[in-house]
This record gives structure tokens, C-alpha cells and sequence, in this order.
């Protein structure tokens, strides 16, 4: 469950759904065989931890050497992977992007890869922190464009957003982000909806850093999310949209889904992109719970009690959160909308088994695109030029 906790591509949602499903796993491995109450209780820190939000964005990764041409790092999960990425070093002060592998030692315990380019700082051996997003900043610092700042009236407050003009006015994508992401993580999708003519609005949602928190703070799994991605699509309305695609990653599709479920003015949205989406929180959620050995019993209490209003003030939320409303491949007979559908088979934070099922259930709306290799969200970084054929591709189909 990458981001934060689950939704992850972005390298903060891992990290912290291990740290905190593991702190489940120690509590309620007691629980199981204890009473009732602390049942409970392993079920509510569970429960809790998967809904709030994670700051804490640690290095993970050890530069060994630098030369003008390459990076050298530790080996690990991430920087042996193939593909395009960033790396945030001197506590993100300073910014460079790597590519492809060049070469790893007969041990194992070193990779090096292309140095692309030093952005900000002075690149040099030390610790520092993946950036899956390869880029690093708003899209006049990271693409070279225009982009007006503008704010976006929610419910709970205005909400900033990236907006880049289009050939076509009346066509617009809407970007949005995972769980824990940045709005950066957006622009790997700039190129192709450029292509394609789109002006393209990519707005934060509640509990994001630069953005007005819920009323409780915690993240909804989309289940309140939705109504900051409806704000952006009345502003798009309002601003002279008479179509609407919008793009999700993560927990962002999930986001969508709800958005296109509940929003009055789906009717406006024209096609959806999703890549390594939520499509079923309850199969993410059992995933992790599987991988850090928390009982089944206190990961089928933590849904309960996430979906009782009884339960709010023990999970610490405002609204109930219903995870089976999340469930796309049982509601799949309800969607009404032309979707693309990218999700790598090896994503270890949100698998690809759901998205392959939904895009099997409904092959009357859904394009699959199979991939490989990358891990989650990170499609885009192991082949750039494929994802944006196929979202080009996908989008040019529509408008014939």
C-alpha cells in the first residue's frame, strides 16, 4: 500500500504501511488470544494507522560514489530496478535524476547507473532519498512550462492546483496523485495529454502537505477524497471544459472511481486513465496485512470497525469508511466510462491481480495494458516511451 501506507508509488507509501503494519502485527498477534477489548484494540491500531497520514519522508537509499557520468549505490529494492528516476539528497536540498543500470558488482552489493542530470546542489556519496517521480518541483521548474497556480474551492477549504493551458480549450485531464504523493508524481502524464491537445489541471486533495486537512485529518481511501476531485472538475466545467479525462495513480484511482461513482458531473468525464490503481482496498489492505503477519482476525475487525459509524471515534474518522464501497471488480456492472488500465504484475504495494480482473470483467470499457518489471507506479520510469504511446493512443481511439 504504497504512499503513506498503502498507496504507494511514491516511495513514501511503503515505507510507512510496513513501519505501521508491522506495529499492528506486534499488538494484535497478543490480541488474537487475548480478550475481546484488546481485539479491538489491535483492530483499531490498524485501522488507524492505514487512515492517517505520514510525514515522515526518511532517506532509503546510500550513494556510494559519483562521477560526471554515473551515481554508484547500495544495492536495494529500488535502485535495482531498470528506468528513469530522481534522487533527493542533502535533506532535500538538492536534486539529481539517474537512468538506466550500468553495471551492478559480482557481489551484489553495488549498482551504478547514468547520471542524467544535477538539478539543484552538489551531488556527492551519502545518504539520500528515491524520487519515483523523476521529477522534482512545479512544472515551470521541472518541464520548462507555463503553468498558472490557482485555487480550487472545496469543502473544506480552497485546494492549490497546478493548471497548464491546452490547444483545446474545452478539453481538459485532471491529474491526481496516490496516497502520501506529491503533485510532481502528475507530471510523468503532461507529455502525451499535451499531444493530445488537453488543458490539464492538477490539483492537491485534503490531508496533502500544501493543503486544507479533512475534518479529521485522516485519509478516506477516496470515500471523502472524491469531493475535492468534483471541485476540480466544477472549476474545469466553469473555465470552459466540455470534456474531462481523468488520470489516477494509486490511491488517485481509487479517488476517481469514487469520483466517477458519486459526482453529478460524471456525465462531463470523457475517459479515464488509471495506472497501479486502488481498485479494491480490501485486497491492498490484505496484502500487507499478509506480508507483516497480522491475524486475520484483527484485519477483518479493522474493515468492520473502519465501516461502523459506532466506530468512528475508535478510528478517529468523521465519516464511516465503507472499504467494501471501494470493491470496482464487484460493482465492475456499474461503470459506465471508457478506461485505460496500466499496472505492472510485479507492484508489491497495491497487486495487479484486482485491475486484472475488473479489465476482464469489463471488456466493453477497459483497455489492459499487461506490463512488467516495474514496481508500483512506476510503469512510466521503466519505459517513458510506451506509457505515453499508449495513453496517446488510448485517447486518439476516443476521439475518432
Amino acid at each position: 500500500m504504497p504512499d503513506s501506507l498503502l498507496d504507494g508509488d511514491n516511495g513514501a507509501v511503503g515505507r510507512p504501511i510496513g513501519r505501521l503494519v508491522a506495529g499492528a502485527a506486534a499488538l494484535s498477534a497478543g490480541a488474537v488470544v487475548g480478550t475481546g477489548a484488546a481485539s479491538l484494540a489491535g483492530a483499531a491500531y490498524f485501522a488507524r494507522k492505514v487512515l492517517t497520514p505520514d510525514r515522515h519522508r526518511p532517506d532509503d537509499v546510500e550513494i556510494a560514489s559519483v562521477t560526471s557520468a554515473e551515481v554508484e549505490f547500495v544495492a536495494g529494492p529500488e535502485t535495482l530496478v531498470p528506468g528513469r528516476y530522481g534522487v533527493w539528497f542533502d535533506a532535500g536540498a538538492g536534486h539529481a535524476r539517474v537512468g538506466e543500470i550500468r553495471w551492478t558488482s559480482a557481489d551484489g552489493t553495488r549498482v551504478a547507473r547514468d547520471l542524467l542530470a544535477v538539478d539543484a546542489g552538489e551531488l556527492a556519496p551519502g545518504p539520500a532519498r528515491w524520487n519515483p517521480y523523476f521529477y522534482w518541483g512545479p512544472p515551470p521548474v521541472s518541464l520548462g512550462l507555463a503553468a498558472e497556480d490557482v485555487l480550487i474551492d472545496s469543502d473544506v477549504g480552497p485546494m492549490p492546483a497546478w493548471l497548464l493551458p491546452g490547444e483545446d480549450p474545452q478539453r481538459w485531464a485532471i491529474l491526481v496523485h496516490g496516497r502520501g504523493a506529491l503533485r510532481e508524481e502528475c507530471l510523468r502524464a503532461v507529455a502525451p495529454l499535451r499531444a493530445t491537445r488537453h488543458t490539464i489541471l492538477i490539483p492537491a486533495y485534503r490531508n496533502d502537505e500544501d493543503a486544507p486537512p479533512g475534518p479529521d485529518g485522516r485519509y478516506n481511501l477516496g470515500l471523502s477524497e472524491w469531493r475535492d476531485i468534483d471541485a476540480a472538475l466544477a472549476y474545469a466545467v466553469a473555465h470552459g471544459a466540455r470534456s474531462v479525462v481523468l488520470v489516477g495513480w494509486s490511491m488517485g484511482g481509487a479517488i476517481v472511481l469514487q469520483t466517477l461513482d458519486r459526482s453529478e458531473l460524471a456525465a462531463m468525464v470523457s475517459a479515464v486513465v488509471l495506472d497501479g490503481p486502488v481498485v479494491d482496498w480490501g485486497d491492498v489492505l490484505q496484502h500487507h496485512a499478509r506480508l507483516n503477519h497480522v491475524p486475520a482476525p484483527i484485519h477483518h475487525l479493522s474493515h468492520t470497525i473502519m465501516g461502523r459509524h459506532w466506530s468512528r471515534r475508535i478510528v478517529g474518522v468523521h465519516e464511516s469508511v465503507d472499504v467494501a464501497r471501494t470493491n470496482w471488480v464487484a460493482r465492475a456492472a456499474e461503470l459506465r466510462h471508457r478506461m485505460l488500465l496500466i499496472h505492472s504484475a510485479d507492484d508489491e504495494f497495491v497487486p495487479f491481480g484486482p485491475s486484472l480482473a475488473l479489465a476482464r470483467a469489463r471488456p466493453d470499457l477497459v483497455t489492459w495494458v499487461p506490463w512488467d518489471t516495474a514496481r508500483h507506479c512506476k510503469e512510466w520510469n521503466t519505459d517513458p516511451q510506451r506509457w505515453d504511446a499508449a495513453v496517446t493512443s488510448f485517447l486518439d481511439d476516443l476521439a475518432q
